[in-house]
């Protein structure tokens, strides 16, 4: 049976293989299959191509650390350099500033002088006129304008604040003051002092060498008393001319002078009172001619 022949090849679908038995689990196959995410494998080649891939993690961060401090460093000291070479430049330019304001200074400073020269100037030329052109009535005119300087018997009258008066004095608050009573002068005080004094028979007034006129203004500025914007300090001294006789008792007698004497009890404040053989006032700085007529020259040849 030799010469028979074999049985033709199966011709009809190739077999499935066998299904794997973690085919359900695919994607934890190609995880593991694939463990190196291409990020980190280009890191990996980075590091390789640096010369750092085989240095310890802990040798990596002193190199950085390092890197930084030297960096760090090299900002400072050019800082540093910086600062030490525009400090020279920065104390010129305050040097400067600093001359220009004492220059400035100095500058206000003499023209104020040049002022209270040239204010004298025509307060004497103004005080000649009076003389020269109004004869006695001229005269007359000038001391109670304050337009001379003036002496003769009177009172002086020294006032100060309380003992203390930086802080609260032990006496009680003013009434109607609208602020706390710290001891000390106020303006409203010493216009009454000199409208009592006036009123008193007067002639002549000045506090602390400022003569007083009839359009003298007695004012304040925070504590300070200003008489004609001039700033005056404590103790204040009241000079007045008149009978030195009768001008104290009527002073004292007056409501005014009860007005200081309560001012003393109550809230401390001082003063002193005495007669004076002779005070000597000056003559006003603040005085201004506002109106003024020329003089008639006599004609000639009449008698």
């Amino acid at each position: 049976m030799s010469g028979m022949s074999q049985p033709p090849p199966h011709r009809g679908p190739a077999p499935v293989p066998p299904a794997r038995p973690d085919a359900s689990m695919s994607l934890l196959t190609h995880v593991m299959d694939h463990s190196l995410d291409e990020g980190y494998a280009e890191a990996a080649a980075r590091r390789r191509a640096d010369g750092t891939a085989g240095l310890p993690r802990s040798v990596k961060a002193k190199l950085v650390l390092a890197t930084g401090i030297v960096l760090t460093a090299a900002v400072i000291t050019l800082g540093a350099a910086r600062t030490q070479m525009s400090a020279p430049v920065l104390a010129k330019e305050r040097q400067e500033l600093i001359d220009r304001v004492h220059r400035a200074d100095d500058r206000a400073d003499g023209l104020e002088r040049d002022i209270e020269r040239l204010r004298g100037d025509v307060a004497g030329r103004q005080r000649e006129a009076l003389k020269q052109h109004g004869g006695d009535q001229g005269q007359r005119t000038a001391l109670l304008s304050g337009a001379t300087e003036v002496h003769g018997p009177g009172l002086k009258l020294t006032v100060d604040d309380a003992k203390g008066s930086s802080s609260a004095a032990g006496g009680k608050p003013r009434e109607n003051s609208g602020f706390s009573d710290t001891g000390r002068l106020r303006d409203r005080d010493m216009q009454r002092i000199v409208n009592g004094l006036w009123q008193a028979g007067a002639e002549a007034v000045s506090i602390n060498g400022q003569r007083l006129t009839a359009l003298s203004a007695i004012r304040a500025a925070g504590d300070a008393i200003l008489v004609d914007n001039r700033p005056l300090v404590p103790p204040y001294e009241v000079l007045a001319v008149g009978d030195k006789k009768r001008l104290p008792a009527a002073f004292q007698d007056s409501v005014d002078g009860q007005y200081l004497r309560v001012l003393q009890e109550s809230y401390g404040i001082r003063y002193t009172l005495s007669p004076a053989d002779e005070v000597r006032l000056p003559a006003a700085s603040s005085l201004t001619v506002r109106t003024a007529t020329a003089a008639e020259e006599p004609k000639k040849g009449a008698s």
